[in-house]
């Protein structure tokens, strides 16, 4: 799986990495079971800090996506993937009325934000 990080997005660099390893974890891209890199390759891999790394992995381990395995290294956990689908769409729904109040306060229309929508899908 490739991680992208966009330096300039709005996202800390932390919840890019939480973000994109959730949805692969969600669509099956990352296996139950399957190993994922040491905190330090992906660091390195990313150039990122191995703190910021370390961030994105006890987020994903808080939320049981992934398990530490002492000696070992880090697991994507056997998960329901109903439950998984059902917390990314709250997250996207929070995400979204963050957005729309920043619309609402650009003065934009109803009709203005679907237009918008619709072109950037």
């Amino acid at each position: 799986m490739k991680i992208t990080i966009n330096q300039n997005g709005t996202l800390a660099i932390y919840e890019q990495i939480v973000n994109q390893l959730r949805n692969a974890i969600l669509t099956g891209e990352l296996s139950p079971g399957e190993g994922m890199p040491s905190i330090r390759a992906l660091a390195s891999e990313l150039e990122i800090s191995v703190i910021t790394t370390k961030r994105a992995y006890e987020e994903l381990e808080k939320e049981n996506l992934i398990r530490s395995v002492a000696g070992k290294g880090f697991y994507v956990c056997e998960n329901n993937r109903d439950y998984l689908r059902e917390k990314n769409y709250r997250l996207l729904e929070n995400r979204m009325e963050e957005l729309l109040k920043d619309c609402k306060g650009a003065g934009m229309s109803r009709k203005d934000v679907l237009s918008m929508v619709v072109e950037l899908y």
